[in-house]
């Protein structure tokens, strides 16, 4: 492969904000290459295209009259305002090989007319740098350092915090603690456990605690004592917490000597509490995802078009490339030459980048748009394999392109593989989705009755009843892939 179809491949497989990292780099190392300053004309090459209406015709985006590329109801891509093909990887106003002396330099070239520029886009990068999320290591420290700590105290306490988990327990036992301190402190066992006592409240509720039981009792502790049915779930955690977890209730509504509407009021309590209290400290940087993709439904029809912010304008440096010269071979202009045929490069690179995202985008809705009207359950089966037929590339392509790139619809925000899932034969002869298939569960499993949860085998016989030929290895398969517990699991008291 040349080096511009390497270029090509790999700006294809980044994500938009791995994107504009790349973009930050050539602007750095390439002069003949630079953003277009807000208020500024340049020539817009993104795109539009409707679906569902007869009469859709090729958009104009914001309404320049260039390049845009559109699609007809077939879900073919057209380019308008030049003979180029893009799998050529030629763009409309090429530059010439040769340029005049006395050029001006007047042509524009930008990278599709997406994204902010200016103060605009510094704000933009400014406002997605996250500061580094604090751990729980970090939050108990902080809250050490305001108790009014002995020295020896602190130093057990910071040995304490250190052997606490991500998920808020102590996994170190006192005895190892202890022996742990240094030997002129002379530490005894009950002072490291009062310690461990003093850390326990602090936040979050339930931390430092040794066991589910001994968490679940910290935080019932700290609740006000007016709450409703609280000592009877001290008492149940306490002293059943075993036959909670496996769901005995006609032995708890015997032993705690309370009625079904008194346990399940016991039980809601218990439920309101974090089995996990670490988890609500954030332990890593949150990520953000910009679409590269909209789709929008105007006038009754299903709009796709680039998302404006993705990526920032970029255009040639008229003022360097009025200084290269056709006749002068000294080292600077030779230096110029090279770097305007890298930016040129890059740009095309660009451009076939966006339109082949925009052309996968465009087959993806046309097939989902059952998904876009009525939800998961009108998902289409799709493979990659359909999307390459209709585009004409090859899967490969269309797996790059769709990795790490993300739509929004009005459903929510979705990457573009998710559209794409497996089959299953239906009693017609038809496909069904495998996204469809696990809607159709989870609706299942939330209308059930919860004091008899449908078991694998009885969704597999309702899915059979309504023509979709499901095995129960498969439902449990999907079921698991939804963290939807087992039926026993689902049981309820009431």
């Amino acid at each position: 492969m040349t080096p511009q179809l390497q270029q090509a491949i790999r700006l294809l497989q980044l994500s938009t904000l791995e994107l504009q990292t790349e973009v930050q780099q050539v602007l750095e190392s390439n002069p003949l290459l630079e953003m277009t300053e807000e208020g500024e004309s340049d020539t817009d090459t993104g795109g539009a295209v409707d679906y569902g209406s007869d009469d859709a015709a090729p958009e104009r985006l914001n309404g320049e009259e260039d390049t845009a590329v559109a699609t007809s109801l077939s879900g073919e891509i057209s380019v308008g305002g030049g003979e180029d093909e893009m799998a050529a990887g030629v763009m409309p106003g090429d530059i010439p090989a040769e340029l005049p002396v006395d050029t001006s330099w007047e042509d524009v070239y930008d990278s599709g007319g997406l994204g902010a520029t200016g103060a605009e886009a510094d704000n933009r990068l400014f406002e997605i740098q996250d500061s580094p999320a604090e751990s729980l290591r970090d939050h108990l420290t902080w809250q050490m350092d305001l108790a009014p700590f002995t020295d020896t105290d602190r130093a057990i306490a910071s040995s304490i915090i250190d052997s606490i988990d991500d998920d808020g327990y102590l996994t170190t036992p006192l005895e190892e603690i202890q022996q742990g301190m240094d030997a002129d402190k002379d530490v005894e066992l009950d002072e490291v456990e009062a310690v461990l006592h003093r850390i326990q409240n602090f936040d979050p509720p339930g931390v430092a605690a040794r066991d589910l039981r001994e968490c679940l009792m910290i935080q019932l502790q700290q609740l006000p004592a007016d709450v409703p049915m609280l000592a009877e779930a001290k008492r149940l955690v306490d002293e059943h917490l075993p036959l909670l977890a496996n769901r005995e209730y006609t032995q708890l509504t015997r032993r705690l000597k309370l009625d079904e509407l008194a346990l399940q009021a016991v039980i809601d309590l218990i439920q309101t509490l974090n089995p996990r209290p670490g988890n609500s400290i954030a332990s890593s940087q949150a990520e953000y995802v910009i679409p590269d993709v909209i789709v929008r439904k105007h006038n009754g029809a299903w709009r796709v078009e680039l998302n404006e912010e993705a990526v920032p304008r970029l255009r040639i440096n008229k003022q360097y490339a009025s200084l290269i010269r056709r006749a002068d071979s000294s080292s600077d202009n030779t230096y110029l030459k090279g770097q305007l045929q890298e930016a040129r490069w890059f740009l095309k690179s660009l451009q076939s980048r966006h339109e082949t995202l925009l052309k996968v985008a465009s087959c993806i809705v046309e097939r989902q748009r059952g998904f876009l009207e009525h939800g998961e359950e009108a998902m289409k089966a799709l493979v990659l394999h359909d999307v390459a037929e209709v585009v004409g590339m090859h899967e490969s392509t269309i797996s790059r392109v769709t990795t790490k790139k993300y739509m929004w619809t009005p459903r929510g925000i979705f990457e573009l593989k998710y559209f794409f899932s497996s089959h299953v034969s239906t009693a017609a002869g038809g496909e069904c989705s495998s996204t469809a298939i696990r809607a159709l569960i989870k609706k299942l499993v939330a209308a059930e009755n919860q004091r008899k949860p449908l078991s694998d085998s009885k969704i597999a016989l309702i899915l059979c009843e309504q023509g979709i030929n499901v095995a129960r290895r498969t439902v449990a398969k999907y079921r698991e892939a939804m963290a939807i517990p087992p039926s026993n699991e689902r049981k309820r008291l009431i």
